[in-house]
């Protein structure tokens, strides 16, 4: 018995949401910080944090996607090598 994994594809509306999301949030940050009453300086300061904060979750997540794809395919090479010696072994083969 083979236990195959469905990948799971995510839907439009669930990616169209995810980027909607994103996209109202650095908005929404962009405003907060541009209208902060602080000098120029201060606001180009959290300016450089929040782009450095976004560059440092996509690297995250990126790393996490790709530790678990490498962890897939690790499972898939020992789950065939695995099957390749049981369809070779012949419990009835004389010693």
């Amino acid at each position: 018995m083979s236990d195959t994994q469905v990948k799971q594809q995510n839907t439009a509306a669930y990616y169209g949401q995810a980027v909607a999301s994103f996209g109202v949030a650095i908005f929404a940050t962009g405003i907060g910080i541009a209208r902060l009453q602080a000098d120029a300086w201060v606001r180009a300061f959290l300016g450089i944090a929040v782009l450095y904060l976004v560059t440092s979750a996509f690297t995250l997540a990126k790393v996490v996607r790709d530790r678990q794809e490498a962890g897939q395919i690790v499972s898939r090479v020992d789950q065939a090598r695995l099957d390749k010696l049981l369809a070779e072994h012949d419990p009835f083969q004389k010693l």
